[in-house]
């Protein structure tokens, strides 16, 4: 007896109809997770009167770049006013005030801007701007989070902040700082990159580095950052040694 199998153009329907049916329940998925997650402000509030401490760890390069050293301090960055930008829009000041032991007075030493969105929230640090999150919040979207900052102008010291992507790394999961608990936090990936030859009394070539991440924590904000850039000349240049800065955050308490 014959076998008779159906015609090709058939075949080409039904795969052509199970695919589209996969793309179309993959879709429906992705929407359900993007609209389960939780919106950028539960991870930096905003509100007049809200502060965080932190205990601030900033690496220096000095002694004309060969002696590496650390400056510790403590910080507290208070939201101090709302306030509108030069687009209109409304924006958080947040005062930075810092002392050296708790004996000593608070005094004021840098002022940064939040403006939050509904998808994302821009931060204004030493006049630059950066896209510290956006949403979606969930594991692995990333965005262009140096974007605003004009990294091929005259000043070269910002190359360096070129064409970053910032990631959400382990979202949602609990994290113990010290003595904090906190049950959902957010790890924001930033760059991790090497380049050149490593550093030794016998170097003959350039080297650079530049690692930055942050961490935030549902209902309290930042909760640590650790951020290190630096560039290094060898032995044999007219400027040998490093140059660069890093900073380390990590909460101590909040209201």
């Amino acid at each position: 007896m014959a076998t008779h199998f159906p015609p090709k153009k058939i075949i080409y329907n039904i795969y052509l109809l199970a695919m589209c049916t996969l793309l179309f329940f993959a879709s429906c998925k992705k929407q359900i997770d993007v609209l389960n997650t939780n919106p950028v402000a539960d991870y930096f509030p905003l509100q007049v009167g809200n502060y965080i401490n932190y205990n601030l760890d900033s690496t220096l390069y000095v002694n004309f770049g060969q002696t590496q050293i650390i400056a510790s301090y403590q910080v507290q960055d208070r939201v101090d006013a709302l306030i509108t930008d030069n687009l209109g829009r409304p924006t958080y000041r947040i005062i930075r005030y810092q002392r050296k032991t708790d004996a000593d007075p608070w005094v004021a030493n840098n002022t940064f801007m939040a403006t939050p969105s509904e998808n994302d929230l821009e931060y204004v640090e030493n006049n630059l701007r950066f896209i510290k999150l956006h949403a979606p919040v969930m594991q692995d979207f990333s965005w262009k989070g140096n974007r605003y900052i004009n990294t091929t102008g005259i000043d070269p010291d910002l190359r360096y902040m070129d064409d970053w992507d910032y990631v959400y790394d382990s979202v949602g999961y609990p994290l113990k700082i010290n003595t904090l608990q906190f049950d959902s936090t957010i790890k924001v990936f930033e760059r991790n990159q090497f380049d050149g030859d490593p550093p030794s009394p016998t170097s003959t070539g350039y080297a650079e580095k530049t690692y930055s991440i942050e961490k935030y924590a549902k209902g309290v904000g930042l909760i640590y950052r650790e951020f290190l850039h630096w560039e290094y000349q060898p032995p044999s240049s007219p400027f040998p040694g490093y140059t660069g800065y890093g900073v380390k955050l990590t909460i101590t308490g909040h209201n």
